[in-house]
């Protein structure tokens, strides 16, 4: 047993009640009323941080969702390694799906199970231990750099800004982004793309006020109707997407990669029936559907609202509805050039009483990442020692909005992850395998040795 597996069998407990403490405070950055669950949750990392020595930290840009940037001790020669992590996490709601409460967190059967156990603060916590595994006798293999956020899951706005101001922050040779998942139990991944994110609003009004439906009812314009039509005609029934331009954006994998993709172990049922837990899979039939999670963009209705939605009846013909949709993008696809391209498409379909407002949220770019740089040999052989296995290279049809501009400055980008793709991210009873988070702090802290001596 080498050195790093020994630290970590000894601290296993210590560690589960450390995250365990961080997942008690509940940093639902989406939600105004936990701004100061935010902020405890920022301070209990640089409380953490000053625990392992590090020659500095600092709650930067925000008081409600500041930004933790900690720098380590200091490892002359040694490359410098920028890990990006959040400790905000997504509203737990509906509650009532939760079989434990979402903020205890609670271990079944070799599962913790909390709000954002996953994604992202048991990843955080993983690396974090990874590299007080790696310093337990006080060599340092690494000058490391910690940013650590507090709004990824509402826009990153905070972090944006504070590296407009301070693109310094980002200067490193490495940096590592863990909030990513194993492709399959026992099949590590190293992630190669990531889809961008044009998350808009669209808002329909067709008249001043709500009217009466038995006394206008006929004639006057419903916005709902407005709205579900326009959002009907921007999708076909195939999955096609009906925005004109969009698909001329597309840049296709290549045969290769497509050929690697193909190559990987994947049962479509086992996927619908475990993963998505539906009756059927959706969208494009012509490609794959590995095609359709990484390499094609999408569109997708998070929620309506307008009208009359409470308990009862309330007979109204709704003036406004609102629409919360996103596309996620791929390669070659720029969120402003989609946005504008979304604004065309609607006021297009649009009936010529309606006015109609579409406004965005929040979006990112699409990412591609060359593996070829030697610092990925470094992060293969740690996991070849621990899961005795090379990570297979995958993308994300995920986003992850902050991530080229923490490229911005050359740094080579590793994507990467400890979770397993059923840990429930954003659902209800989100979990870690507490064995994951064991092979995590293991594979980082090896990581950060191997990279140190290379």
């Amino acid at each position: 047993m080498s050195s790093i597996s020994e630290f970590v069998e000894d601290t296993k407990s210590q560690a589960v009640d450390e995250l365990s403490d961080l997942l008690r405070i509940p940093s639902v950055s989406t939600v105004s009323a936990h701004d100061s669950d935010c902020r405890h949750a920022a301070e209990w990392i640089e409380q953490y941080l000053k625990r392992l020595n590090f020659s500095r930290t600092e709650l930067k840009a925000d008081e409600n969702h500041p930004v933790v940037w900690g720098v380590g001790p200091n490892a002359p020669g040694k490359p410098t390694v920028l890990v990006y992590g959040h400790y905000d996490v997504q509203p737990p709601d509906p509650l009532s799906l939760w079989e434990s409460d979402p903020f205890t967190p609670t271990v079944r059967d070799g599962k913790l199970y909390a709000r954002g156990v996953s994604d992202d603060k048991g990843q955080v916590v993983a690396v974090l231990k990874g590299f007080e595994a790696a310093v337990r006798n006080g060599e340092v293999p690494v000058n490391l750099r910690v940013l650590i956020e507090g709004q990824e899951e509402s826009g990153g706005e905070v972090l944006f800004g504070l590296l407009e101001r301070e693109p310094e922050l980002t200067e490193a040779d490495v940096v590592v982004v863990s909030d990513m998942a194993y492709y399959l139990p026992g099949y590590p991944a190293v992630y190669t793309g990531l889809r961008g994110i044009c998350y808009a609003e669209i808002t329909v009004r067709t008249a001043k006020a709500d009217l009466h439906s038995g006394a206008y009812g006929g004639v006057a314009p419903n916005a709902h109707e407005a709205l579900l039509r326009i959002l009907a005609k921007l999708k076909a029934p195939s999955g096609r997407i009906r925005i004109p331009g969009l698909y001329d954006l597309v840049e296709r994998p290549s045969k290769q990669i497509l050929n690697g993709w193909k190559s990987l172990p994947f049962s479509e049922t086992k996927f619908r029936k475990h993963e998505v837990r539906s009756r059927a899979l959706t969208g494009l039939s012509r490609y794959t559907v590995l095609e359709r999670l990484w390499a094609l963009p999408t569109f997708e209705i998070h929620g309506i609202s307008g009208g009359f939605t409470g308990e009862g009846a309330k007979t109204v013909i709704p003036s406004e509805a609102m629409a919360k949709v996103s596309l996620r993008l791929v390669p070659r696809q720029t969120a402003s050039k989609v946005l504008l391209l979304l604004k065309k498409a609607v006021r297009e379909l649009a009936p010529s009483y309606a006015d109609v407002d579409i406004r965005s949220i929040h979006s990112g770019d699409p990412v591609l990442v060359n593996t070829d740089a030697p610092v990925f040999e470094s992060l293969s052989r740690a996991f070849v020692e621990v899961e005795g296995r090379a990570p297979v290279l995958i993308r994300s049809g995920g986003s992850i909005p902050i991530v080229p501009e923490l490229r911005k400055r050359g740094a080579t980008m590793i994507l990467t992850g400890i979770g397993l793709p059923d840990d429930g991210l954003h659902a209800p009873n989100e979990k870690l395998n507490l064995d994951q988070f064991y092979k995590g702090m293991e594979v980082f802290g090896r990581f950060f040795e191997l990279l140190g001596e290379a």
